[in-house]
C-alpha cells in the first residue's frame, strides 16, 4: 500500500493490510479491500476514500476494489459515503458504505447477545465515547470483561478481547485496583485464570516505572497500527512522558487524525 499513497498531494495518508480472500462457495478470489476507520470525518474524507480507491484500482486494474468507511464517534454521516464531480457534461460519482457505530447506540442488547467477537468491540467505543461517569464507566468496562466468559471464546480471544477493552475504557487507579480484585473473584468463581496472568495483573502497585513503560510501548504500538511508521521524535516523547501524559494520549488515540495532532509536534 505504501507505494499507493506515498505521493499523495494531500497529505500524510496510511493503510493497513491488502487481504486475500475466498467466498462462501470455497472459490478463491483477489478483491482490494480498504476500510477506513476513524473517531470523526473531517472535510475531505470522501475525497479521501475516493483517491485510495482510484488509486488502488489504478496500481491492480485486474482485480475489484471494494472500500467501506467505519465512523467510532459521530453522531451524523449523512453528507459521507458519496464524492462526485462534473465539469462541462464529464461527471463522476464513487460511492461507498459508511458504518456509524453510535447508530448501535440504543441496541446494547443486541450486541450482548451476538457471538461475534466485533460486538464486544463496537461495545467497548461505544462506552468510551459516551459515558463521562467515571463510576459508570467502571460499571460497563466490569460488564464487558465479565461477558467474555459467558461467550464460549478460547483463552487467546478472552486476552486479546480483554487488553483491547482494557485499553479503550481507562479508569482512575482506585476503580482500576476495584476491577481487579473485581475479575479475581469471576475467575475464582468459574475455575479459571484468563485475565489475571496478564501482567499488568501480576504487578504490584509500587512498580509505577514498569506500568509507564508498559503502557508507553502499547501507545506506540497503537499508533504505528494506525498511522504507519513514527518519526523518531515522536518515540522520544512517548518514551519520556510521564503516567497522566500517557493516560491523556491514549485516550484521544481514536479519534487523533495524525501523530502531531495527538502529540502537539
Amino acid at each position: 500500500m505504501q507505494k499507493i499513497v506515498r505521493d499523495a498531494d494531500s497529505g500524510r495518508r496510511y493503510t493497513d493490510k491488502l487481504v486475500k480472500v475466498y467466498t462462501l462457495a470455497g472459490d478463491e478470489i483477489w478483491v482490494l479491500i480498504h476500510i477506513e476507520i476513524q473517531g470523526k470525518a473531517d472535510g475531505s474524507f470522501n475525497e479521501r476514500l475516493y483517491r485510495y480507491n482510484y488509486r488502488l484500482v489504478d496500481c491492480y486494474p485486474q482485480h475489484k476494489v471494494a472500500s467501506f468507511a467505519v465512523l467510532t464517534n459521530q453522531l451524523n454521516c449523512k453528507d459521507l459515503g458519496c464524492y462526485q464531480q462534473s465539469l462541462w457534461g464529464t461527471q463522476m460519482k464513487f460511492d461507498f458504505p459508511v458504518l456509524n457505530l453510535q447508530l448501535w447506540s440504543n441496541r446494547f442488547a443486541e450486541l450482548e447477545a451476538n457471538p461475534n467477537p466485533f460486538a464486544v468491540i463496537i461495545l467497548a467505543q461505544l462506552i468510551a465515547h459516551n459515558t463521562t461517569d467515571k463510576q459508570l464507566l467502571f460499571e460497563g468496562k466490569f460488564r464487558l470483561i465479565r461477558q467474555l466468559y459467558q461467550r464460549g471464546y478460547d483463552r487467546q480471544d478472552i486476552l486479546e478481547l480483554f487488553r483491547f477493552i482494557d485499553w479503550m475504557l481507562l479508569l482512575p487507579k482506585e476503580l482500576e485496583l476495584q476491577l481487579k480484585h473485581e475479575v479475581i473473584k469471576i475467575e475464582e468463581e468459574q475455575k479459571m485464570a484468563y485475565i489475571t496472568s496478564i501482567e499488568r495483573f501480576a504487578k504490584e502497585e509500587g512498580e509505577t516505572k514498569g506500568e509507564i513503560k508498559g503502557e508507553a510501548q502499547t501507545l506506540l504500538v497503537l499508533l504505528k497500527l494506525k498511522f504507519g511508521s513514527l518519526p523518531e521524535w515522536a518515540e522520544l516523547k512517548i518514551n519520556s512522558a510521564d503516567k497522566d501524559q500517557l493516560d491523556l494520549w491514549v485516550e484521544k488515540f481514536l479519534t487523533a487524525e495524525s501523530v502531531e495532532s495527538l502529540l502537539g509536534y
